[in-house]
């Protein structure tokens, strides 16, 4: 009997814990799991429209100083393979790259809320670092099952002044792993309209890393809806600072 008994209370400690948990806590062991040290992935989006048709597109993703810095370089379709998108201050500074012109041109700071390539991310969207933290005050609401998962609910609401897309999140947060299974994005002028949702699902363990394999952003306003789906990846690897700089988009 006394083999059952430590395995019995460390869930027992692991349940009170989580009851007693703050939403400030909560996003912070969020961000502890979504940001890490660096990355390395392929990728592939599938853009549906509202007219139901596709649009796929192949990327290599690299990022690092948990998300600060980040580079995307598409490989497919080929009328833009090459072109190659680069994020620093986590998302504040966009540079792109295009491939026929050989020019990489900065973009203003508002674009970060531009969409993606047509997509349902925005730039902001793709981004990394401690934007929960940072430009949110996080509530803890009550716990809720989410897409088959035990989940910690938490409101996240815009700090003052702060130029993010969005004026409200809510995030059911996986209890097990800390991975947030479902994010409700609220718009940014309007905290009452829903505007898109994104689910996480296939979770894995990459490199001792909790990952979603297949993410899904949905329009609830468009009504359209973007894949991501993970054909490969590793976690913190060593990256040369030089693959984050204007003149490496080039390459």
């Amino acid at each position: 009997m006394k083999r059952w008994l430590i395995p019995s209370l460390l869930i027992w400690v692991s349940a009170l814990l989580g009851q007693q948990m703050t939403g400030e806590e909560l996003i912070k062991k969020v961000n502890r799991t979504l940001n890490v040290a660096s990355s390395h992935a392929k990728m592939k989006m599938t853009i549906v429209t509202t007219s139901g048709d596709t649009r796929t597109f192949i990327f290599e993703s690299w990022s690092k100083e948990r998300g600060e810095k980040s580079l995307i370089r598409y490989q497919q379709p080929r009328r833009i393979k090459g072109q190659a998108v680069l994020m620093l201050n986590n998302g504040n500074d966009i540079w792109v790259y295009f491939p026929r012109t050989q020019r990489v041109r900065k973009l203003a700071t508002h674009a970060k809320k531009q969409r993606m390539q047509g997509s349902d991310f925005s730039y902001e969207d793709m981004g990394g670092g401690d934007e929960f933290i940072n430009d949110f005050i996080a509530t803890r609401l009550s716990d809720e099952k989410m897409t088959g998962y035990d989940c910690y609910t938490v409101e996240l609401i815009r700090k003052e002044g702060k130029d993010v897309s969005y004026s409200r999140l809510i995030m059911w947060v996986m209890k097990e792993k800390f991975v947030p299974i479902v994010i409700d994005y609220y718009d940014e002028d309007d905290p009452t309209l829903w505007v898109k949702r994104l689910v996480q699902s296939d979770i894995r363990v990459i490199d001792d890393i909790s990952t979603g394999t297949k993410v899904v952003m949905h329009s609830i306003l468009k009504n359209t809806q973007t894949g991501l789906e993970l054909l490969d990846m590793e976690y913190n690897i060593p990256l040369d600072d030089k693959i984050f700089t204007e003149r490496n988009l080039k390459k």
